[in-house]
């Protein structure tokens, strides 16, 4: 599952993931982009077990990719 976060403010980008990865089945993966790091994501994505991969794009976005911790 992809999800375009690019132009949006805060909170949204992390409130739209949020609410994706509760649609994400557990083999699935997600992959997010972002116009900013999203630290505030991180800790949320750990507390629900999550784990995360972030890339900075040639654009200066970022492309996070989001698992279920197995």
């Amino acid at each position: 599952m992809r999800l375009d976060n690019r132009g949006l403010e805060p909170p949204q980008p992390m409130m739209r993931t949020l609410a994706a990865l509760e649609q994400l089945p557990d083999d699935e993966e997600l992959i997010i982009n972002n116009d900013r790091r999203p630290m505030f994501l991180y800790p949320e994505l750990e507390e629900r077990g999550y784990t995360h991969e972030t890339i900075q794009l040639e654009d200066g976005s970022y492309q996070i990719t989001i698992r279920k911790k197995k």
